[in-house]
């Protein structure tokens, strides 16, 4: 518990203890109002270690996070909610004013709880089939569609790969990609899942290739996943 799970330039590091005590919190809210098991949650926050916080505490509730790229134009996040049928979106204040108005519910990860029982585990009733996360296509060749994958399918890839690569709590892995791209399923969960430590790359930092160099240096990352362009 007392082990590091995430850091980032700039912002506190969380252990894995703290990051479960606060996921629970925020999960506990998500239950009050009301999400159940495969509800999409929207997750419009930028990148950020309340990011992955609210990614778990979503899970937490049982429900399946639906990530917003705070990059995407306001028109494509009305969308997506609508046709997600999203009823609660998980921001933070910065960025609630870009939601559609009327639209889902808003909780913000800067509101907070003094209540003890907030921080108890949430365990709702899901199965491996129950579904984990929706990320939606580009829209590129027409109406953007949700693609909805299950728990089993993101466990189903660290089992088929682990022998390839021998991960442990020892690794450093870097979050590079936008959480609205299921490159980051592979960064975020394989990092935690592993007991290791998941640094999260700035955006202007993905965009400055030295700044990237240097970072991944003083964060002694040990698993860099790019695409071929990038890298």
């Amino acid at each position: 518990p007392d082990s590091i799970a995430l850091t980032m330039p700039g912002s506190d590091p969380l252990t894995y203890a703290e990051l479960n005590q606060r996921a629970n919190q925020l999960a506990a809210r998500l239950v009050t109002a009301g999400v159940t098991i495969e509800d999409p949650v929207g997750l419009f926050l930028e990148r950020s270690p309340d990011l992955i916080l609210a990614m778990v505490a979503i899970l937490k509730a049982g429900g399946a996070y639906l990530p917003l790229d705070p990059i995407y134009p306001d028109n494509r996040i009305a969308f997506i909610l609508n046709d997600a049928q999203a009823r609660v979106v998980v921001t933070s204040e910065k960025l609630r004013e870009r939601l559609p108005d009327p639209g889902p519910k808003i909780i913000t990860v800067e509101a907070s709880t003094d209540r003890v029982e907030d921080t108890a585990n949430v365990t709702p009733a899901i199965t491996p089939e129950n579904a984990a996360y929706i990320i939606y296509t580009s829209g590129s060749t027409g109406t953007p569609k949700g693609c909805v994958i299950p728990h089993a399918q993101v466990v189903r890839l660290f089992d088929a790969t682990e022998p390839w690569f021998g991960f442990s709590a020892q690794d450093v892995w870097s979050m590079f990609h936008s959480a609205a791209f299921d490159f980051s399923v592979w960064e975020i969960w394989g990092a935690l899942l592993f007991g290791g430590r998941l640094v999260i790359v700035p955006h202007a930092t993905s965009r400055d290739p030295h700044a990237f160099l240097d970072l991944l240096c003083e964060e002694q990352v040990t698993v860099l996943n790019q695409t071929p362009s990038a890298f």
